[in-house]
């Protein structure tokens, strides 16, 4: 059975994509009777309010629609932003030599969090260096990475 996460992009994806825009992630977080949708999207030329505000009307009404959350929850839609998320090894791979923050699900190595330059993509782990230490981590331990923006 597809997790909620998995049924919630495979219903949203299509929707997103209808608008020219790509569904660069989406997280779901369920606190008892109230629930977060946030998307996030990208757009070639960028995303400002409009492309958030037409993913918006457009994913509420299909919401509506399919019901595929009970009870209340809200929507949130925007740019992943300069820290964005990196969620599969796609991402990963078009992000390589950037500074990356990554937490994993369990230990790993002794500990959970990692922050280093992404040197690469092997398989199905990402290659992370650490103060001159290469880790392999695997993509399904990862919790949660995001680029370390560059000011």
């Amino acid at each position: 059975m597809a997790s909620k996460h998995d049924q919630l992009t495979e219903l949203l994806a299509p929707v997103v994509e209808s608008l020219g825009c790509e569904l660069w992630g989406l997280e779901y977080f369920s606190q008892g009777r109230h629930s977060t949708l946030r998307l996030y999207i990208e757009h070639p030329d960028g995303v400002g309010l409009e492309e958030c505000e037409k993913v918006s009307r457009q994913v509420s009404s299909v919401m509506d629609v399919e019901d595929p959350i009970a009870g209340e929850y809200t929507l949130e839609v925007s740019s992943p932003g300069m820290d964005r998320p990196l969620y599969t090894l796609e991402q990963f791979t078009r992000y390589v030599g950037e500074q990356v923050s990554v937490k994993l699900r369990s230990a790993f190595d002794g500990r959970r969090k990692f922050s280093g330059l992404l040197r690469g993509v092997e398989g199905d782990d990402v290659l992370v260096v650490v103060d001159e230490h290469e880790y392999m981590l695997p993509i399904e331990m990862i919790e949660k990475a995001n680029i370390i923006p560059r000011f």
